[in-house]
């Protein structure tokens, strides 16, 4: 089966259990844009599931880090020390949903600080859908105002999700210092005015 099948098969699953599209576009680690045509091809007749041009995107599977807590650590661990040349002033470590709030976990610990997890809007997000939504920060972790803070996730695909947090960290009284991913297909150095660090970046080659 090819690695698009693979895909394919796995946001119908995804769908099926009752996900967004948002949440759908986290788990597989691809744009929301990509996430809405799987879901669109996974509607269809196998013979036509692939027939339409698929969004230019790269799919990025974490998964041989994610299962493994010492690997996870590790990995948090050089995370932290891309972070750590921000200064000693952070004292909030604030990780992205489900994918970057593990993370963040290790990165806190690692830099002394405390840790706050940000629920992003795209979990309630569809393409079919209209009106606005927002993210939340979960009220089960650290506050936000008057803190210097860094951002962890897994991975930037438009940045929309980055800005988002950036946006909704002012608005809620913190100060966004430093962000960090694992990969970053975007290509910024920073986003609002915010550094922000990852450990691969990927580059699309092509014409144009």
């Amino acid at each position: 089966m090819k690695s698009i099948d693979k895909l394919i098969e796995s946001a119908e699953q995804l769908t099926n259990q009752g996900l967004s599209q948002g949440e759908i576009a986290d788990e597989l680690n691809v744009s929301r844009e990509t996430a809405s045509w799987l879901v669109a091809q996974s509607s269809e007749q196998p013979s036509k599931g692939t027939t339409a041009e698929s969004p230019v995107d790269v799919h990025v599977d974490w998964s041989a880090i994610g299962r493994d807590s010492h690997r996870l650590s590790l990995l948090g661990a050089i995370m932290a020390d891309l972070l750590s040349k921000e200064g000693e002033d952070v004292d909030l470590t604030v990780g992205i949903g489900k994918s970057g709030a593990p993370l963040a976990t290790v990165i806190s610990q690692k830099l002394d600080t405390d840790l706050s997890v940000y629920m992003p809007s795209k979990y309630q997000w569809n393409a079919d859908e209209t009106g606005s939504v927002t993210g939340s920060f979960s009220q089960n972790f650290a506050t936000i105002e008057n803190r210097d803070c860094y951002i962890v996730d897994d991975n930037i695909d438009t940045g929309q999700t980055m800005t988002e947090t950036i946006e909704r960290l002012r608005e809620s009284g913190g100060t966004p210092r430093a962000g960090v991913v694992l990969t970053d297909k975007l290509g910024q150095s920073e986003i609002e005015g915010v550094p922000v660090y990852s450990l691969i970046k990927m580059v699309q080659m092509g014409e144009g």
